[in-house]
């Protein structure tokens, strides 16, 4: 759906950022977007995802069955991210800067 969609930035997939590879990530917006299985855990995803945000980037994460089943909430949860980013300038380099990350 990333890629059908007309979205206002690029997604890359299986994208290395330091020791991690993410799943979905959008450099130029600053956006990366992990979806979860039943192999993920609180604490492991917890650290992950703070490493991610102090190189500037923001982290929302889904479960592999919310995406399975709800395509389009989740879809639709990313245009909304985007579009709150949409004032912000971003230019991230991996090195990133900060921004806040908010938890769907």
């Amino acid at each position: 759906m990333l890629r059908r969609k007309s979205l206002s930035c690029k997604f890359r997939r299986q994208h290395p950022v330091d020791s991690y590879i993410v799943d979905f990530i959008s450099i130029e917006r600053g956006l990366i977007i992990e979806i979860d299985g039943g192999q993920h855990t609180e604490e492991k995803d917890r650290v992950r995802t703070k490493h991610l945000e102090k190189r500037g980037y923001q982290v929302l994460r889904f479960w592999n069955n919310e995406v399975l089943e709800n395509k389009e909430g989740v879809f639709n949860v990313i245009q909304k991210t985007l579009s709150r980013r949409d004032g912000c300038p971003v230019d991230l380099s991996l090195k990133g800067r900060g921004f806040h990350k908010e938890i769907f």
